[in-house]
């Protein structure tokens, strides 16, 4: 996948599931705020559940996404 590619795809993501205004917000927060995801996803993503939740919902994802 190309960077092009990935940046439309990640911000159709982005306005599916926020709307237009919040989706834009969140990408001038992430440009505004010195960030680190492997850092806020070991404190933020998934906390609280198990490996196999994680891989459970990974799974669901992919066949959605795969149909």
């Amino acid at each position: 996948m190309t960077e092009t590619v990935l940046m439309k795809a990640g911000m159709k993501v982005l306005i599916e599931q926020l709307g237009n205004i919040e989706a834009e917000r969140f990408v001038s927060i992430l440009l505004r705020e010195p960030f680190d995801y492997t850092e806020w996803r070991k404190n933020y993503l998934c906390v609280g559940m198990t490996v196999e939740e994680i891989s459970n919902e990974a799974m669901k994802i992919y066949s959605q996404e795969n149909m």
